[in-house]
């Protein structure tokens, strides 16, 4: 189910009963096609939690697509102090009344990859076997730098990753709201959650470079 309901094709086709919130769910026509999309339903739970090391995405050798999504450095290209430079403080999130977190704008560049960011991109693509036009309709053309401050960001991370909603809420803006320094957590960012970061922009992209193989399967 869930790997159906991650489809492209299956959520343009249902995109009425979807709305009303009374989606029909196929099942495959053989039990091959059913292996298959129950193989890609485990492959897309894994990638949305982020507490689940996947292999190429956030764990051992990560593909070459992915290795520059949310990298976390200074923009003037100094080392980081993880002392200083892992506060949060960019105004993503305040604290409401009756300690209700708001969300705030916070801090963000959208820009175009850069020539470096756009190879490595190509050339995972290309090992995949997935078409660059198809990826950038998944991913968007552009990408974005989620900043945490005025001189630390996390870099290249794919626009519509950082725009995906979950259950009605924007996922990493929504992480950061409950983490801004001054009047939330009151400290800096541990290597952990900033790691938490690149874990939820890496694994995000990969699951839509794989809509391709879930059209495959729910057109048939």
């Amino acid at each position: 189910m869930l790997a159906i309901g991650y489809s492209p094709a299956y959520l343009e086709e249902n995109a009425d009963g979807i709305r009303q919130d009374w989606p029909r769910i196929p099942l495959p026509s053989s039990p091959e096609q059913f292996t298959a999309s129950a193989a890609l339903g485990r492959q897309v739970a894994d990638l949305l939690d982020t507490e689940q090391g996947v292999p190429g995405v956030t764990a051992g050798a990560i593909r070459h697509e992915l290795r520059g999504v949310a990298s976390l450095r200074r923009i003037d290209g100094k080392p980081l102090d993880s002392g200083n430079d892992l506060k949060l403080k960019a105004g993503w999130g305040h604290a409401g009344k009756d300690g209700v977190i708001m969300p705030g704008r916070g801090k963000l560049l959208l820009r175009e990859r850069s020539a470096k960011e756009h190879s490595e991109l190509a050339r995972g693509l290309a090992a995949l076997g997935i078409p660059e036009d198809m990826a950038l309709a998944r991913l968007g053309a552009s990408v974005v730098d989620v900043y945490l401050n005025d001189h630390c960001a996390w870099t290249n991370v794919p626009e519509r990753v950082w725009e995906l909603y979950i259950g009605g809420y924007q996922v990493i803006k929504k992480w950061l709201s409950y983490r801004e320094h001054d009047g939330i957590l009151k400290r800096p960012l541990t290597l952990g959650e900033a790691e938490e970061v690149q874990s939820m922009a890496g694994g995000l992209p990969r699951s839509a470079c794989s809509s391709r193989s879930l059209t495959q399967i729910t057109s048939k």
